[in-house]
């Protein structure tokens, strides 16, 4: 039996003239491929009309308002200023080195410029752009870290008697530039994208380092940062 989209109904005398031939055939059988198209067109049209409303509704739930100026989107963080640079030993939630930006789910980071690291030269360098590092021009560095931790998704608190982020849920323990210390974590905070606006420090929310440049856990060769020299027990 012919379907209907490939095939519209015809009454027996159109049957005869069709195959009979001639210009009133001709005729007959462009109506019904017409008709034909325009039903398949027809159906592709919506189609794509679903394909697109649900490929814009994940796109929506993975990068909410982009641009209406709330998570996902670019955030200003405040002045320059407001950012105390610490060298590691000195670090204090919201004083010096460390700061919670809520509204970003951002911890900044800014580290003195004479901070000591572990690794140094063209390999400090590389190592630093990898991990999403900015040093500015005064010479210090900064730093935009997901609050949330890489395994499970909880929020890593900063503590400052740990000198370091220790995560409440599984014990997972990261150095104060993000770095993988110890625990069930797959690999190290993940970081978003900052710049400066003249004196402002913006936060691109939109942006993140993982999946496309995860920070693996470190090793001789790339860890940054010195591992905290007290220790960290659970909350």
């Amino acid at each position: 039996m012919a379907n209907d989209i490939d095939q519209s109904q015809i009454t027996p005398q159109q049957y005869e003239i069709l195959h009979g031939g001639g210009a009133e055939a001709a005729e007959i059988a462009k109506r019904r491929l017409s008709r034909r198209r325009f039903l398949r067109r027809s159906m592709l049209a919506v189609w794509g009309l679903s394909a697109t409303s649900s490929v814009a509704g994940a796109l929506c739930m993975l990068y909410p308002n982009l641009s209406s100026g709330t998570f996902g989107s670019i955030q200003p963080a405040g002045k320059k200023s407001d950012f105390k640079a610490a060298l590691p030993h000195q670090f204090q939630l919201n004083q010096a080195g460390v700061y919670y930006i809520p509204v970003a789910r951002t911890y900044i980071i800014h580290l003195a410029a004479h901070t000591n690291f572990l690794l140094s030269g063209t390999v400090l360098k590389e190592e630093q752009q990898s991990e999403w590092w900015i040093k500015d021009s005064d010479g210090s560095y900064w730093i935009a870290l997901y609050q949330r931790r890489v395994h499970l998704g909880c929020t890593v608190p900063f503590r400052n008697d740990c000198n370091s982020f220790k995560c409440p849920c599984h014990g997972s323990h990261y150095n104060l530039d993000g770095e993988y210390l110890d625990g069930p974590a797959p690999r190290s905070l993940d970081r978003f994208q900052l710049s400066f606006n003249s004196d402002e420090v913006v936060v691109n929310t939109g942006i993140l380092n993982y999946p496309s440049h995860p920070v693996a856990h470190p090793d001789a060769t790339t860890r940054i940062l010195a591992v905290p020299s007290v220790s960290c027990s659970a909350a």
